[in-house]
């Protein structure tokens, strides 16, 4: 903080969350405590800063100043001016809005969930409530499907619409009225409302009503809630609160502003970036929003006038209170202004720390040091188990050919594919589907392999989860669930070999007689890929390790900035390929004149480390589309600090995680097949809302309502009970309301038992992830599977992983005997001493093997009721435990036995 800075902000913007500031008379900044974060008094004017800590790059943080209805015009002013100098306070990196009451933005309402409720009256910090506030009755009108604008209107009929949802706020009883032409969504949420004012209003000691608009069939509720208003009478059907039509191509006009404080109307109609000089200030006009630009390179006093002329501008046209006001730094548009400009540029700048550790990391690797770097754990996990079935088919003309299973895990970028997983879940077998459309593969293939998968996926139990992926944007779980993925060029299809053949296209499809190139790449045994590229130099990358296949020699060449890690694939993968190669090892940098002539001479390729692009957070977004056919009148609109209770059942909605999106189907969404479901992601695709540069490419996952897989609902503080609670989503909410219970699909624990091994490659079904989304961890103690059990029971342990075939050198994992069957068929191999979860087990918990448990144990465990240990004898051998705790009391009486792989 600079000197010049409000004291009051000292420290702000630190951690992450809310802080509120609100201005008193005498013109000076309150930090208001978060017991009263919501609780805003119309007479006053307020600062927030909300701070979000991303999963990459820098703390976002966003300023609102709020003004209201009753406050003046000085208090306004200042609120404005702390909102600038507090941005500048933090390094000219926020982006700024201004807030009228009543007409607030959804962002910002979106941080006050249900709702927010101006009081009437000032903010006194001695007792934190306004001056002779008293209890009286209430008309309230609720506005918005995913966060609620609430504005108290008069308690009168003629406040009354057939368009939205009102509330009625009496001593005894709260009313909720709902229009005929509210939607269901918007009737939900004054639900949360009517619950938010029975709990801070009512002490939660008041009944609740509901009537509906145009129903007066002898309901007492009905009744009491018109005489109200002196008896009933019908609603005119002309509203005074009708909705206004916002036009569809909004009035464009960008002026800028001058030091003096002038407006100068920009010449062209068409914007573009290069209009916005960084020494400027501008204006963008958009008619129900207006913009102001200000360049890196202008002074507060120049960002200060400018702010003033145009909220002067706002007063002085008359113009609506409706209209929101954003403040921009250059470098920190937001994807709504960026969207009225044409083509603005996609800079991807990665994060100086990654570009520097990246750079530090190359130069260690060129001077002959193995420098190993950490990932990411969360980008290293697929979320699912992964030792479940799997088939494949490929595409052949009309026809679907089931590959063999030693060579389902080899493709060809000139075909599609149809990929069915089938995994244990909870309680039930949980089906994912993928069509993956090889790069060269002919449009009519791709067609039909969305068709055949959608067919197949119609006849597997329950709502499967359905995926399109184009090869080179494979997400993590598709090659987790394969571990071992070999990519050949060419292509097997009849159209693709009547496509080239038609073009005059040299087939290049692979065979051992044909030189070819491999790039070999991966995160570990369990996650690698081979992928044949054009046979020139220019293909090589110093990250990574090849496998070059000639007529006579195979070469493996090893990239200087490649790790051990990659060295211990390259070995394992020519395995794969072909067991009887001999390769010769080549380093960059000491390639013989054989090697670079097979790849048709020496050219330049990249030779630097390879900076990891940063991870943007996921964005949820409602989706409308009014032609279900063409969908010409495609919409999206984002949700700010999305929930779970985001997930409307009458919504599409789509997450955008930039690397992948889920589009979600409500269970009474008007959306009813998965093919309408992806166009609606490819559309989504193509809109590109927050103008990101999102690949037409990028994996589209279709979920069910009901049936979300744990790699989506990670994104969420997940309860699975809300998840399967029936009827629409005002029926549910009323009936939590109510304290009614809701018929709940039963949640039964999977047992993770390995059932699919005899129809799975050998060694690539052997990984195992609990339903938390956490791989378990070849430790005896994993930490993610003990938390998944902290619901069963107090009492926790973890059974290690079934370990896999070795698969490379330094691979934790044991041969050949360390396979699941193997483990369970060897109890002996358990170790004598489990470590337990200290933070859920009593200190006097002791832990045994089977064989000392047993009667006739040749060591026995002393001072234990002998009858109870015959018990856990004969449970033991019936279920087939492999690892046994004993959680005993003080007197050794009490037995508990856990077995994890059950759980």
């Amino acid at each position: 903080m600079s000197k010049e800075s409000d004291s009051g902000f000292e420290g702000a913007g630190v951690k992450p969350g809310l802080e509120i500031w609100c201005v008193e008379n005498q013109l000076r900044l309150v930090p208001v405590p978060k017991s009263l974060h919501g609780k805003f008094y119309s007479g006053n004017a307020y600062v927030i800063l909300n701070t979000v800590l991303l999963k990459s790059g820098p703390p976002q943080h966003d300023i609102h100043y709020w003004l209201g209805k009753d406050a003046n015009e000085v208090e306004s002013t200042f609120a404005s001016d702390k909102a600038l100098e507090l941005d500048s306070a933090l390094g000219s990196c926020t982006v700024q809005y201004r807030e009228v009451q009543g007409q607030e933005t959804e962002k910002f309402l979106s941080y006050f969930k249900p709702c927010v409720i101006p009081i009437e009256g000032v903010f006194s910090l001695e007792s934190g409530q306004l001056n002779g506030e008293s209890y009286k009755n209430s008309l309230l009108t609720c506005k918005g499907e995913h966060v609620v604008s609430v504005k108290e209107v008069p308690f009168s009929r003629s406040s009354l619409n057939h368009n939205d949802v009102f509330i009625l706020d009496t001593a005894s009883k709260i009313f909720l009225f709902s229009g005929c032409n509210s939607s269901t969504q918007e009737r939900a949420k004054a639900l949360e409302v009517v619950q938010y004012i029975k709990e801070n209003k009512h002490g939660r000691n008041c009944e609740v009503a509901t009537v509906e608009d145009g129903k007066l069939v002898g309901d007492p509720d009905v009744g009491e809630f018109w005489s109200l208003f002196g008896g009933y009478a019908p609603i005119p059907r002309d509203s005074p609160s009708g909705v206004e039509k916002q036009p569809e191509t909004p009035f464009l006009q960008l002026f800028w502003i001058t030091t003096q404080g002038e407006l100068c109307p920009g010449e062209s109609s068409s914007l573009n970036k290069e209009m916005l000089e960084t020494n400027k200030c501008y204006m963008l006009d958009c008619g129900a929003e207006i913009f102001v630009w200000m360049g890196r390179n202008t002074s507060i006093a120049e960002r200060k006038k400018s702010i003033s002329v145009t909220e002067d501008l706002l007063r002085n046209q008359g113009r609506s209170t409706a209209t929101h006001l954003t403040f921009l730094t250059e470098g920190l548009e937001t994807s709504i202004f960026r969207s009225y400009f044409k083509n603005w540029p996609q800079v991807v700048e990665p994060k100086l720390y990654e570009e520097g550790r990246g750079k530090v990391a190359a130069m260690f690797k060129q001077m002959g040091y193995d420098v190993k770097e950490l990932p990411d754990e969360e980008d290293c996990l697929p979320f699912i188990n992964c030792r479940g079935k799997l088939k494949v088919w490929r595409i052949n003309g009309e026809e679907l050919i089931l590959i063999p299973v030693p060579e389902q895990t080899k493709f060809f970028s000139g075909d599609c594919y149809v990929v069915q997983y089938t995994y244990p879940g909870n309680g039930r077998d949980e089906h994912l589907f993928y069509a993956w459309l090889g790069r060269d593969s002919v449009p009519e293939d791709r067609a039909e392999v969305i068709s055949h998968m959608n067919a197949i996926a119609d006849t597997s139990k329950g709502d499967p989860v359905l995926a399109q992926v184009i090869q080179d944007k494979e997400p993590l779980i598709f090659f987790s669930i394969f571990q071992t993925v070999i990519i050949f060029k060419g292509g097997l299809s009849k159209r693709y070999k009547d496509s080239i053949a038609e073009k005059g296209i040299v087939d290049e499809t692979y065979n051992e007689q044909k030189t070819a190139l491999f790039r070999v790449q991966g995160i570990g045994p369990e996650n690698m890929q081979a992928i044949q590229v054009d046979q020139v130099s220019n293909s090589l990358n110093s990250s990574f390790c090849y496998i070059l296949q000639t007529g006579t020699s195979i070469f493996t060449w090893i990239g200087n900035l490649s790790s051990t890690v990659d060295h211990a694939l390259l070995d394992r993968m020519l395995e794969l390929i072909n067991p009887t190669w001999q390769p010769i090892s080549v380093r960059e940098g000491s390639e013989p004149d054989i090697f670079w002539n097979a790849l048709g001479g020496k050219t330049e390729y990249p030779r630097q480390k390879e900076i990891k692009q940063h991870v943007e957070d996921p964005h949820l977004f409602t989706s409308t589309c009014t032609d279900g056919v063409n969908y010409c009148d495609f919409k999206v609109k984002e949700i700010y600090n999305f929930a779970q209770d985001d997930l409307t059942t009458e919504d599409v909605l789509i997450l955008d995680c930039h690397e992948e999106i889920y589009v979600w189907i409500g269970c009474h969404s008007n959306v009813k097949s998965k093919q309408q479901a992806i166009s609606l992601g490819m559309k989504f695709l193509q809109t590109d809302p927050l103008v990101e540069g999102l690949s037409s490419e990028t994996p589209i996952y279709v979920i069910t309502e009901g049936r979300e897989p744990p790699f989506f609902t990670r994104f969420f503080e997940w309860d699975s009970s809300k998840a399967n609670m029936h009827g629409n989503s005002f029926e549910r909410k009323l009936a939590i309301l109510k304290g009614k219970k809701q018929n709940l699909e039963s949640h039964i624990r999977n047992s993770w038992k390995a059932s699919s091994m005899e129809t799975t490659p050998k060694g690539l079904r052997s990984k195992s992830v609990s339903s938390n989304g956490k791989r378990s961890s070849s430790s005896p103690v994993s930490s993610a599977s003990v938390s998944h059990f902290n619901s069963l029971t107090n009492y926790l342990i973890s059974t290690p992983t079934p370990a896999a075939r070795k698969l490379f050198p330094g691979s934790p994992f044991a041969d050949g005997a360390g396979s699941p069957k193997a483990e369970l068929d060897s109890p002996s191999q358990t170790p004598d001493l489990v470590q337990v979860d200290r933070n859920n087990a009593r200190e006097d918990s002791l832990i045994y093997p089977y064989e000392r448990l047993k009667v006739n144990s040749s060591d026995p465990v002393t001072g234990i009721n002998v009858t109870k240990r015959e018990v856990l004898g004969i449970a033991g051998a019936q279920l087939g435990f492999v690892e046994y705790v004993i959680l005993s009391t003080i007197n050794l009486q009490s037995i508990i036995i856990m077995d994890v792989e059950m759980l």
